[in-house]
């Protein structure tokens, strides 16, 4: 049991730096039974997973790219960092696990639950009443609350932090929510609806955090009583900043290392070799600019590579029943980031982001 535990919150990385902190989780599960126990656990794994990977999509042409460090909650040397980045990792990784616990609630994959059906037969809206499958976001919130809240066991301003911005991942679940409706009626005429909510898809909640990641709050905490470690005044320091931060608004405490260069013990790779968009169909203003955040103002030159890809072309349909298609070569140009020769580098200056360091947040 304890090996297949450990393989499982192995599984989900944002995890792996606190696996010790998963006893109370393992102790107060054991008591609905192992098998109940290990059926969440797998949920639990891949909804961490899906939520570190809207993470990368996210955060994809930007300096900080969620990376692999991400899924270890910034950890270094024994004291995780609580900036604006770790907190969308710790929201959208929460979010995932709630997410993925609702949605296999309402497929039928636990015993122990089904659809929420607590508001069936009242009367919603004009013209409409509670009916049909909700997806059950309780039974979600709850379980992934023992999960996910159970490994942050420390009793500082961080935890507090981490723990907040956990919540703020949940409420978002349930924000983004959607009504469905079906129409009842003689001959189709819809004179009374049966509606239900069900999740929206998992990129809307995405994109709803990352609107938090844009307007997170800073904590101004006083210092000295920080030192105090777990003592009244501390706590008292605490719960006086958490007063005044609003259940949904993602908080940090400290500012962004500077995400342009390498810097391997805090496992930030930088932006030389990444690459970034110039040209293209479709392309929103943001990643247009990539080039220019990611290697210009990075101090960084863009280089363009052409690559050779292999494609299917000229497809035909033959009958009956299946498409044939022909294999085609063609050279794509794309574009990465470079590190400027010597008298390039000194002809252009310090980098833009060492002139805008005080200019706001950048990632």
């Amino acid at each position: 049991m304890k090996r297949s535990i450990f393989l499982i919150l192995s599984i989900a990385g944002v995890y792996g730096a606190v696996l010790h902190a998963a006893a109370w989780s393992v102790n107060n599960f054991l008591m609905t039974g192992p098998k109940a126990y290990l059926t969440y656990s797998s949920s639990v794994a891949a909804g961490a997973h899906s939520g570190m990977e809207e993470c990368k999509f996210q955060f994809g042409w930007e300096r900080w790219n969620c990376p692999e460090s991400a899924l270890q909650l910034s950890t270094h040397n024994r004291l995780r960092s609580a900036t604006r980045e770790t907190s969308f990792v710790h929201a959208i990784s929460s979010a995932g696990v709630m997410y993925t616990l609702t949605r296999n609630c309402s497929m039928g994959d636990f015993e122990s639950c089904g659809c929420d059906d607590s508001r069936n037969g009242r009367v919603g809206g004009r013209g409409w009443v509670w009916g049909g499958c909700s997806d059950n976001v309780e039974f979600g919130e709850r379980i992934s609350k023992l999960f996910v809240d159970a490994l942050e066991t420390g009793h500082d301003t961080r935890a507090l932090i981490n723990l907040h911005n956990n919540e703020v991942g949940r409420l978002a679940v349930k924000a983004t929510m959607k009504r469905a409706c079906k129409c009842h009626g003689v001959s189709g005429s819809c004179s009374i609806q049966t509606c239900w909510l069900q999740l929206a898809e998992f990129r809307e909640i995405g994109n709803y955090l990352k609107i938090k990641y844009d307007q997170a709050h800073k904590l101004e905490m006083d210092k000295r009583r920080m030192r105090a470690g777990n003592s009244a005044d501390s706590r008292g320091a605490t719960a006086e900043t958490f007063h005044h931060v609003h259940a949904t608004e993602l908080v940090f405490l400290e500012d962004s290392p500077d995400y342009c260069t390498r810097n391997a013990s805090l496992g930030h790779h930088g932006t030389e070799g990444r690459e970034c968009l110039q040209t293209g169909k479709n392309l929103s203003q943001w990643e247009k600019r990539s080039c220019r955040r990611l290697c210009t103002e990075c101090g960084l030159r863009v280089e363009e590579r052409r690559t050779e890809v292999v494609a299917s072309c000229n497809c035909k349909f033959h009958w009956c029943c299946t498409v044939r298609c022909e294999q085609c070569r063609q050279l794509v140009a794309k574009h990465f980031c470079s590190r400027r020769d010597a008298a390039a580098a000194a002809a252009a200056g310090p980098p833009n982001h060492i002139k805008r360091r005080n200019k706001g947040h950048k990632r």
